[in-house]
């Protein structure tokens, strides 16, 4: 990354990319006798994400304001946000949302863009705000400001209901490392612990380190009395992780609007407008508690909306599982500014670590789902200001894909024809977890990750062992066959993903355990439901989705094929001691 800063210019605030509009007409009550803007810029290969800060330093703009530039060279925008962004040859005009048409006295505005350049990607020599050029000097009412110290974050594209937090750095500026879970020990949530516990046999699994799930605005402060999840705040769990000395915490960051739009189950609180409440209720709250000095020397590892931007490229017009909501959050952007919302706030904390969710390898490993993800990835990422705000990516988190498939390849083939021909493969480029986020990692790398960013693998419940599980190869020659008697995945179709009947935990968690892997983590912790074998009304915004339900027969998602889910499921979160006894019961490796 190559980044770019000029101080003493103009920036403003933007909302979505729109061609084709006029430029705003200042009027008397809109002029700036003058102003600043800090431009930074993130380059890499052939493309680059800008934000601007524009500082007012003259009269209160009252009547809407547009900011101006020409670029030097031939960068062309591509998207914006938290301004309407128009461009004209080299000249470009950001003009202000609808909710943000004046600046105070001394206030600022923020917005940023995506862009494509060519050879040097030179930043512009100077703007303009409201005609006025921005030369960082003053007015008839004021002098300059203090430029921001922190970095601009992505305003809401539609009036916030509160204003935001900015968190608190000042003692927790701290170094990142490479690898958060390397040489740590990881925090033992003691509320899961118990319920192991409870469980015949539990102890031999309960101090292994598991996520903690803040699913919803509640779950910061403390849920007691709930039905699903744990009753400890996050300020609770946090201390708790020091009282334990761990060297990290794993917290789930789970409640965009619009949460999980292609399964009920795991719907949430928020609805598909409420990004405002999603950023000032909920990841602005988070953000200064993770903030805290107190917390310094503690890793905080937080893995970001599971489930969520692999639905906007699998689960939207076209494809055979999409979903009116699925449309809708990719329509109007909620999940990747939320995300890269997310990104920036908890980023900028220098202890702290975040992991995107990639879903698996039965979701995306499809060339067509593939490389479309990678790049939704990358465009929530820019939308936080900076690749560089995410430390890596999870796969089959909450899900069961085999980490490896001991007794077949991609490559192999019976009588000439490829596992790839055979129905449970269904002409998927992997077999399993550990070979397809290696391979994705390289293509997040490729499409402009940085090149050390990491991997996790939840093991939590991919082991399949027991006595259903394979020792040798298949001799069969029929590829259905062979498959089938040499999987050790023994899940009836490789989209199912609902308490999986007959599966195992899977690796315990571990630090650097293969080639760009961070670690194998339990990010979903073992026994707690995916979701309610019936409809059970609750006040936390879970639906029923069939695919909990062991009677259902299936749907274009999963083959038409039965759901192979477990019976008596409570709903989403909640303990299920049924789940875990077979989890314990199937593991592999084998508990002693």
């Amino acid at each position: 990354m190559r980044p770019v800063l000029i101080r003493g210019l103009t920036a403003a605030a933007a909302a979505s990319l729109v061609t084709g509009l006029g430029i705003f007409a200042a009027t008397s009550a809109s002029a700036a006798a003058g102003c600043r803007v800090d431009y930074t810029a993130n380059s890499w290969n052939t493309g680059f994400t800008a934000n601007l800060n524009v500082t007012n330093l003259g009269d209160p703009i009252s009547g809407g304001w547009n900011v101006t530039w020409t670029f030097p060279g031939n960068q062309q925008v591509t998207q914006g946000w938290s301004a309407t962004i128009t461009q004209s040859g080299a000249n470009v005009t950001a003009t202000n949302p609808s909710w943000s048409s004046g600046i105070a006295t001394n206030a600022s505005v923020s917005f940023g863009f995506n862009a494509n350049y060519s050879g040097t990607n030179t930043a512009p020599s100077s703007f303009k705000l409201n005609g006025v050029a921005c030369t960082g000097g003053t007015g008839p009412t004021t002098g300059p400001t203090t430029p921001p110290t922190t970095p601009p974050t992505t305003p809401p594209t539609t009036p916030p209901t509160t204003p935001p937090t900015t968190p608190p750095t000042t003692g927790n500026p701290g170094t990142k490392v490479d690898n958060p879970y390397a040489g740590a020990k990881g925090y033992v949530n003691p509320e899961w612990k118990a319920k192991a516990e409870s469980v015949s046999g539990g102890s031999r699994v309960s101090n292994n380190p598991t996520a903690v799930w803040l699913d919803r605005i509640a779950a910061i402060e403390g849920t007691s009395g709930s039905s699903s999840n744990g009753s400890m705040g996050l300020r609770a769990h946090l201390d708790a992780a020091v009282s334990q000395g761990a060297g990290y915490i794993q917290l789930v960051i789970y409640n965009l609007p619009g949460r999980d739009c292609a399964a009920l189950a795991s719907n949430g609180e928020l609805g598909p407008t409420d990004l405002p409440r999603y950023k000032a209720e909920y990841i602005d709250p988070i953000a200064a508690i993770e903030a805290d000095a107190k917390y310094k020397n503690l890793r905080i590892i937080n893995i970001v909306e599971i489930d969520s931007l692999p639905n906007l490229v699998t689960n939207t017009s076209g494809q055979a599982g999409a979903t009116a909501m699925c449309d809708t959050m990719k329509a109007n952007g909620g999940y990747v500014q939320g995300i890269g919302y997310a990104l920036n706030k908890l980023g900028a904390i220098g202890n702290a670590y975040n992991y995107v969710d990639a879903a698996h390898h039965g979701w995306i490993g499809w060339d067509s789902n593939f490389g479309p993800t990678a790049d939704i990835m990358l465009q929530a990422a820019q939308a936080s200001g900076s690749v560089n705000n995410v430390t890596g990516f999870i796969t089959n988190t909450a899900n069961y894909s085999a980490l490896q498939e001991p007794y077949f390849t991609i490559g192999s083939s019976v009588n000439g024809t490829s596992v790839r021909q055979s129905k449970w493969v269904d002409w998927n480029q992997y077999v399993d977890e550990l070979s397809f986020a290696q391979a994705f990692r390289t293509k997040l790398v490729s499409v402009g990750f940085p090149s050390n960013i990491g991997m996790l693998i939840d093991t939590s419940r991919n082991g399949w062992g027991g006595s259903a599980r394979p020792t040798k190869a298949s001799t069969s020659t029929n590829v259905d066959t062979f498959v089938n008697e040499s999987r050790i995945d023994r899940r009836i179709h490789a989209g199912n993903w609902c308490n999986q009947s007959g599966a195992g935990l899977g690796e315990r968690p571990k630090a650097a355990p293969a080639s760009g892997i961070d670690a194998y983590v339990w990010v979903k912790p073992p026994g707690e439901s995916d979701g309610s074998s019936s409809l059970i009304p609750n006040n936390e915004g879970k639906g029923f989705d069939q695919m909990c339900d062991p009677t259902y027969t299936g749907n274009a998602r999963n083959g038409n094929s039965m759901s192979g889910a477990l019976p008596n499921a409570p709903i989403s979160g909640a303990w299920f001691p049924a789940q875990f006894t077979q989890l314990m019961q199937n593991a592999y490796p084998p508990l002693s």
